[in-house]
């Protein structure tokens, strides 16, 4: 089966070893990962949104081909998932594919929401999700509507992307639930 590897490790400063380190992971449980980045892509001369796009129109034709996702969930740049990240749930939920997430975060969405006025709201006076889900209740429940599952722990500051023991457990789950292993 052919795992499609999603999150914001592409833009690690060497993402090529974790997509590296991550399919090593993926073939010890009996699956085939594939990263964002393994379509060979030709961006030169091209003006940054065509870039972009020939990125995009790539990435969605890997998830196609893809038999799950394995999602990086681990908040980036706010106290959510990367918003690629998030699209490509949302779109393996339209394929109805199997969804499998992942967070080296161990708190909750709430506990990580920054600038609160009290427990339920922020600073600008908005609703904070008190749902007990480590992101967006849409995420989460999408992964578990999918037959997936999700793992989220704590992990040493300084190993917050690189940290690869908690995808190594939801790889496990995925192999139990979908190979029998």
């Amino acid at each position: 089966m052919q795992v499609y590897l999603a999150g914001p490790d592409v833009f690690l400063p060497e993402p090529l070893k974790m997509a590296k380190a991550k399919k090593e992971i993926c073939k010890m449980y009996g699956f085939e990962g594939l990263f964002p980045f393994d379509d060979s892509l030709d961006l030169t001369n091209l003006k940054p949104r065509e870039a972009a796009m020939k990125i995009y129109h790539c990435n969605i034709k890997l998830m196609n081909r893809c038999d799950l996702i394995i999602a990086n969930m681990t908040p980036f740049r706010s106290p959510s998932l990367d918003a690629g990240t998030a699209f490509e749930i949302g779109y393996m939920t339209a394929l109805e594919k199997p969804i499998f997430g992942y967070s080296n975060d161990g708190k909750l969405y709430s506990e990580r929401v920054k600038n609160k006025t009290s427990e339920t709201l922020d600073d600008q006076g908005m609703f904070i999700e008190q749902f007990e889900m480590m992101d967006n209740l849409m995420l989460e429940g999408a992964i578990i509507s999918s037959g997936g599952s999700v793992v989220y722990e704590t992990v040493e500051p300084q190993q917050y992307y690189p940290e690869l023991r908690v995808f190594e457990k939801i790889v496990n789950i995925a192999a139990q639930k979908l190979l029998n292993k």
